[in-house]
């Protein structure tokens, strides 16, 4: 009998079997769906429509190719670096794709910043005659008042100009002017239009018209354009503004200097016919400060004009002042919040912010405290014993009456100050941080909600430091300096008192952070430090400011460690830190080429002694 041989048998439970089977029915209607034909002819050529049909891989559209996450895409060189693109150990790169979440995709540069392009400021110019005779306490008063002017424009978007006669000297019409017998008003006022027209045209005010509104006023935002159609005035201002393109301006000087009313006009506007300007009515957003006004709405300061045209002009300055920081306080009739995410264990580091906060709520000096604006006779006047409310909340809010202040930490600040460790290494990198981008989620919690990714909430982040309007809603600054920049009244447009005004209450001489009135505390903010906790954070922020000075490359590769594990918080602090010092940059640049003409009349030299100390951990200057 011939031997019989098994064979192993696979047996497959029915649940297997079912499974298998659905996974080959599955491959095989994927193969039918990328394989035949999307559409198949009826008639006789169907079988030659399939004979002729060639399978092949399906082809996708290349959508990622310019993603900087795509492995294939070619490599390309850096952008170029801009001019006065770096300073205080920040560096940037001005581009229309500024609103990018990390801007290394575009500059390929880490420590490189991408912010939106400097906006073109329309010029703005005044007339001061160097000629003129004056003592050198005039002069300084004159200078002061000057400076508020030009402090107060550029505030506002404007990049304001002060021109003298040698602008007017250097007009093909100054020697016709000469020739001329007419009256002293009449060619002085000239020698201002043919220094305006010799500029090209724009904005002429007078040295003491200055924009008292807020940022977003129609009127502002009209002037801010630079597009003035024809030659144009405004009712009630007299010779207070003008604007115009230089064709016009040059066609109303030729007729102003060959009228026969030349001998007996008093200005420009007596000389030229009705029909040279447009008139516009509205002027709510300019408040000009003239002869006529001080008499009637500030006796005041009138007399003491007349008494000393020093004491005066020193006396009209403060009222300005006061004035413009009154209107930006009535501007934020929701106070000044400063933001305080993380609030357990960051109260010393949001402390230079409070401290100028305080600064903001006050009154500034004036010789009449209840006065107001010419164009705003029913504001609210500022009252030392109830300034403007300070909230410190952990939330952006996004409100139009609210200002806000504030302190991006660089990652290691923040672990090192909420971890309450003096040093930190990798292994706490790991394992302790819970969260990546802390300070954006918590910033932008309310806002944005919880399901939103760091890159979303870090450009909302970049429009809230650099949007449409926001450098007139909120100031950004960063922890790592131990004082606040001392040059932003150029930010504000008017000067920062540095001492509260007396309300009338028993103070101590120096009132200290410990005799300040703490600000408002929501429960919904977080929790109150501890005296203890509070004890220890000068230490800790200290110490986080040492790491940045030290080249040590454990302490480097730790801190880029921790940069790489929050790379949107990096990110945000980086852009806020690049943005303001290229707004100090700009103002700079300016000033630097305004000072060599007038005599450097109306410059800030308070501003340029101070250096730029606060943008830097103790790097040097770039």
């Amino acid at each position: 009998m011939p031997t019989q041989r098994a064979f192993p048998v696979l047996r497959l439970a029915p649940r297997r079997f079912t499974f298998l089977l659905v996974l080959v029915g599955l491959f095989a209607i994927f193969t039918l769906l990328f394989t035949l034909p999307s559409s198949i002819p009826t008639g006789p050529s169907l079988s030659k429509s399939i004979a002729d049909h060639k399978f092949s891989i399906p082809k996708y559209k290349d959508k990622i190719s310019s993603s900087i996450l795509n492995p294939f895409r070619p490599a390309y060189h850096k952008p170029p670096e801009q001019k006065n693109s770096t300073y205080g150990g920040s560096s940037w790169y001005s581009n229309w794709n500024w609103r990018s979440p990390f801007s290394s995709s575009i500059t390929l540069d880490e420590n490189r910043s991408l912010l939106p392009p400097l906006k073109d400021r329309a010029p703005i110019y005044c007339y001061y005659d160097t000629t003129v005779q004056r003592d050198k306490a005039t002069e300084e008063a004159d200078s002061a008042l000057l400076l508020t002017w030009r402090r107060a424009w550029w505030a506002q978007g404007f990049k304001p100009v002060i021109l003298s006669p040698a602008e007017a000297m250097n007009n093909p019409l100054y020697d016709e002017l000469q020739r001329l017998e007419v009256e002293p008003g009449f060619k002085k006022d000239m020698m201002r239009w043919l220094a305006w027209e010799n500029m090209g045209g724009g904005l002429l005010a007078h040295h003491l018209l200055l924009p008292m509104a807020a940022h977003e006023n129609p009127m502002l935002s009209f002037l801010r354009r630079g597009e003035y159609p024809g030659l144009t005035r405004w009712e009630g201002l007299d010779n207070a503004l003008f604007a115009g393109p230089k064709v016009q301006i040059a066609d109303a000087i030729v007729q102003a200097l060959r009228t026969p009313q030349k001998k007996t006009a008093k200005d420009f506007i007596a000389a030229v016919t009705s029909d040279t300007f447009r008139i516009d009515p509205s002027r709510d957003s300019l408040a000009y400060y003239d002869t006529t006004t001080i008499e009637k709405v500030y006796p005041k300061v009138a007399e003491e004009m007349t008494a000393s045209r020093e004491k005066g002009l020193k006396s009209l300055n403060l009222l300005i002042n006061f004035h413009l920081h009154n209107t930006w306080q009535d501007a934020f009739s929701n106070g000044i919040a400063v933001l305080k995410p993380m609030p357990a264990h960051t109260t010393h580091m949001i402390e230079p912010a409070l401290d100028f906060a305080t600064k903001l709520a006050t009154c500034s000096e004036s010789p009449m405290p209840a006065s107001c604006p010419p164009n705003l006779p029913k504001c609210t006047p500022c009252v030392s014993s109830h300034p403007m409310k300070i909230t410190t909340p952990a939330r952006y809010r996004n409100t139009t009456g609210l200002y806000s202040i504030g302190t991006v930490p660089h990652p290691y600040t923040l672990r090192t100050l909420d971890s309450q460790r003096e040093t930190l290494d990798f292994t706490f990198i790991r394992r302790e941080i819970k969260k990546r981008d802390e300070w954006l989620y918590i910033l932008f919690q309310e806002l944005m909600g919880t399901g939103v990714s760091s890159s979303l909430r870090v450009v909302k982040f970049k429009e809230a430091v650099a949007g449409e309007y926001a450098t007139s809603h909120s100031l950004w600054l960063t922890a790592e300096k131990e004082s606040v920049p001392n040059d932003l009244d150029w930010w504000f447009g008017f000067e920062i008192p540095n001492n509260a005004t007396d309300d009338g209450k028993s103070e101590t001489p120096v009132p200290g952070p410990e005799r300040r009135p703490k600000p408002q505390h929501d429960p919904a903010d977080g929790p109150v430090p501890t005296d203890d906790d509070l004890s220890r954070e000068p230490r800790l922020l200290d110490r986080a400011r040492e790491v940045f000075k030290s080249k040590a490359d454990d302490e480097v590769r730790v801190r880029n460690a921790i940069e790489a594990w929050n790379l949107a918080d990096t990110e945000a602090w980086r852009f806020a830190r690049a943005f303001l010092a290229r707004s100090r940059v700009e103002r700079m640049k300016w000033e630097e080429e305004e000072s060599r003409y007038v005599g450097g009349v109306g410059r800030d030299d308070d501003s340029e002694k101070s250096g730029s100390s606060w943008l830097r951990w103790g790097d040097d200057e770039k």
